[in-house]
């Protein structure tokens, strides 16, 4: 264990050097992959200081029990011997999951979308709460979040809505909601009382930077329009709203949040550049025969992973096969518990292979 954490110790050390020589600034996607590369190394490089220390302290408590005839001095030197066992024991189980293989998106910030599915109004009502959510979570983590696009419906009800999470680990925190969410509920209007089923489907998205993506200029067909719906006197006086479509792959994105059309055409490069990086991702992973990132489920939109049932208080998540109650938290923004048992079910399947 310790043999391999010195490996990634001296990888540590080699990347420090690179990123402090003159060669780094030549080099934007070198120097930003090598910053990302060490910061991710910090936990190893505090792993092996740690072992290092406990090591040092049998092999000392070794040398006093093999020297020392003072009983009193033998028993001290026992006891710091079993102490630092202990801890070796408790430090082998975190340098294992330490040595794991990483997501090199985990350390980004997030484009999240969150689309109504089937059910009408009821489902659109679903998704404006889901990202309430989301929103709520991310601000209890001490995220900052921005609104990129928004269609709404009736009110309280979202089509589909797109925002940004900024945050150190935000995607390594919010990656397992990518999927179906299912709501079961009397909806308002249904005077008969008979419960629905309605869907809204969630994408998580890491935003990529232009190092990790290049987008060629030509490839893009810009359109500026005027702003719809609510958003103060500046709507449908300026053509600030942005369309962008990537010709070759047909994705098109639209920003209209911000009065300023700069603004609005950054956020939605963002998007669109976070897109083409994410399906650019997976078909390098297919074509290597690799697993998603995801070990606990297939992270595929069209998957359905958890169950929120109103009338009986529980959400069920599919994947890890878990029921939750206070559903009214959890709308809340409430979902650390649920988000750290997909960690841990994730972190066990990785371990089992």
């Amino acid at each position: 264990m310790l043999e391999k954490l010195l490996k990634l110790e001296k990888e540590y050390q080699d990347i420090e050097k690179f990123l402090s020589s003159p060669e780094a600034l030549n080099d934007k996607k070198k120097f930003a992959d090598m910053s990302r590369r060490y910061k991710e190394l910090e936990n190893a490089v505090r792993l092996a200081k740690k072992m290092r220390e406990f090591e040092k302290s049998v092999a000392d408590a070794d040398e006093v029990l093999k020297n020392e005839k003072d009983e009193g001095m033998k028993g001290l030197a026992n006891e710091q011997k079993s102490e630092a066992l202990a801890e070796i024991s408790k430090l082998d189980k975190e340098v294992e999951i330490e040595l794991l293989p990483k997501d090199p998106n985990d350390s980004k910030n997030i484009i999240m979308e969150v689309r109504a599915g089937a059910g009408g109004d009821e489902a659109a009502i679903f998704a404006s709460e889901l990202m309430r959510m989301y929103i709520k979570y991310a601000e209890g983590k001490g995220y900052k979040t921005e609104l990129i696009d928004k269609s709404e419906g009736e009110p309280g009800c979202i089509k589909e809505v797109v925002f940004r999470i900024i945050g150190e680990g935000a995607f390594r925190e919010l990656k397992y909601e990518r999927g179906v969410h299912r709501v079961q509920r009397v909806p308002v209007t249904e005077a008969s009382g008979r419960i629905h089923t309605s869907t809204a489907s969630v994408a998580v998205l890491p935003e990529a930077e232009e190092v990790d993506f290049e987008i060629n200029p030509v490839d893009l067909k810009i359109d500026t329009y005027r702003a719809g719906g609510a958003g103060g006197q500046h709507v449908n006086k300026t053509e600030s709203a942005i369309r962008i479509t990537h010709i070759p792959t047909g994705v098109v994105v639209t920003c209209q949040d911000e009065r300023s059309q700069l603004k609005n055409k950054m956020r939605a490069m963002s998007v669109l550049r976070s897109r083409l990086y994410a399906a650019s991702e997976e078909k390098l992973a297919k074509e290597r025969g690799e697993m998603r990132s995801s070990q606990i489920g297939t992270a595929d939109r069209s998957e359905k992973i958890r169950t929120y049932n109103f009338p009986q208080d529980r959400v069920t998540d599919h994947r890890i096969h878990q029921n939750y109650s206070n559903i009214p938290g959890i709308m809340e923004g409430d979902i650390g518990d649920m988000i750290e048992d997909l960690r841990k079910a994730d972190i066990e399947a990785m371990m089992k292979g």
